[in-house]
């Protein structure tokens, strides 16, 4: 496991998963696919009609339901094998998706200690003005088992807090300007 400290590995993930030993990670964070299927729609800006950026990606396109499920039991399992009996794993997502891969969560055995709400403080507008402005993403929190003995630095949490204790709801700006990775085409 010591070949994988402290290094991005970027490749199909379940692929990558399976060359690392069992029971042998600590924590995993999981920002999979939302499945958002916006299909050939373009978005547009409401203030000034611009066309926005959406994700219409090959890694975000499912033909159906029952695929993106298969493929999320898919790196869900890899993710158990390789997390430790005391292990945890975070998987953020939005409502396209987030019910769905807590369903499977549960269904594969995981015990959810909580799920987090980020409140963006400066949410993206919702283009087409016909529901409300998606201003938040959902994070559950789990232990591969009921009896795993995770960690949870209370004191250190409410240190962080003002020295009240950590509440569920997280207000979080997205990053929007310089502070965005970007590759070489921005």
């Amino acid at each position: 496991m010591q070949k994988y400290l402290n290094q991005i590995l970027c490749g199909d993930c379940i692929d990558i998963m399976r060359n690392i030993p069992d029971a042998s990670v600590d924590a995993i964070f999981a920002d999979s696919p939302y499945n958002l299927q916006l299909g050939e729609k373009t978005l547009y800006r409401p203030e000034d009609q611009t066309a926005a950026r959406a994700v219409r990606d090959n890694w975000d396109a499912f033909e159906s339901n029952a695929q993106y499920d298969e493929f999320t039991r898919n790196w869900m399992r890899e993710c158990k094998r390789i997390l430790k009996p005391d292990g945890a794993m975070w998987v953020i997502g939005s409502y396209h998706n987030i019910f769905r891969v807590g369903s499977i969560l549960q269904d594969m055995g995981f015990w959810i200690l909580n799920d987090i709400v980020w409140v963006k403080t400066n949410p993206m507008p919702n283009f087409r003005g016909t529901r409300f402005t998606n201003a938040h993403e959902t994070l559950i929190w789990a232990t591969p088992t009921k009896t795993g003995k995770y960690t949870f630095n209370y004191e250190t949490m409410k240190k962080l807090n003002g020295g009240k204790q950590m509440r569920s709801d997280w207000d979080i700006n997205i990053c929007l300007g310089e502070e965005r990775i970007k590759d070489e085409k921005g």
